[in-house]
């Protein structure tokens, strides 16, 4: 959620390609979901909530490739599996029979159901969702989410503005929000993590 990623994006995640010292993480073309035409690299920018995730995931699976290696550690896990144990968690909306080394169970189930289940790629719309209710404009929200926006051809081909700092921002923004969601229930302390330097244009997080 605290980078609006496609859950396949993650589970092929590369160490090489994550940088806690610059708290970036790239997403190649290839890992992104969709067509051909459709495809492009895509940088994110890491927030100190987001960072703090890499760095415990970094101390598990650090000495290896893949942020998330399957058993055999010669590959990442299955891009579907993290959906699937998801859904296992949700029983009472699946007509699946129960596997023996999996959960089979509600413990995922919010609100008691009312609003049916949930799968990892409604996290990503919550994130954008979040990110609108906090003053982001809608055109960085889908930079944020490597949307290939529409318009006109001449227009892509001419303006190269990056909006890098924009969407720091953004990202910031959303952590900042996430951290206090999480404050009351995870065991972490904000106060430790790095923020992004003032020279990178967030210092503006600091006013309302």
């Amino acid at each position: 959620m605290g980078t609006l990623c496609q859950i396949g994006e993650l589970l092929q995640a590369e160490w090489k390609n994550v940088d806690l010292e610059n708290h970036t993480w790239f997403i190649p073309s290839g890992n992104v979901k969709g067509s051909r035409r459709k495809k492009q690299d895509h940088h994110v920018f890491l927030s100190p909530v987001a960072l703090h995730f890499f760095q415990d995931l970094k101390t598990l699976t650090g000495h290896g490739q893949w942020c998330f290696p399957n058993k055999q550690k010669d590959g990442h896990v299955d891009v579907k599996v993290v959906s699937k144990q998801v859904g296992d968690r949700q029983a009472r909306f699946k007509n699946r029979k129960a596997l023996s080394r999996r959960r089979h169970d509600d413990t995922l189930v919010l609100a008691d159901g009312q609003n049916g289940d949930w799968t990892p790629h409604d996290l990503r719309r919550t994130g954008a969702t979040l990110m609108q209710a906090l003053g982001v404009s809608l055109d960085v929200i889908d930079r944020c989410q490597n949307h290939v926006l529409a318009g006109s051809r001449v227009r892509r081909h001419y303006l190269h503005h990056d909006y890098a700092e924009e969407k720091k921002r953004a990202w910031n923004l959303l952590g900042d929000r996430l951290s206090e969601v999480l404050s009351s229930t995870y065991e972490y302390q904000p106060s430790q993590m790095m923020r992004f330097p003032a020279s990178d244009a967030t210092a503006s997080l600091q006013t309302p």
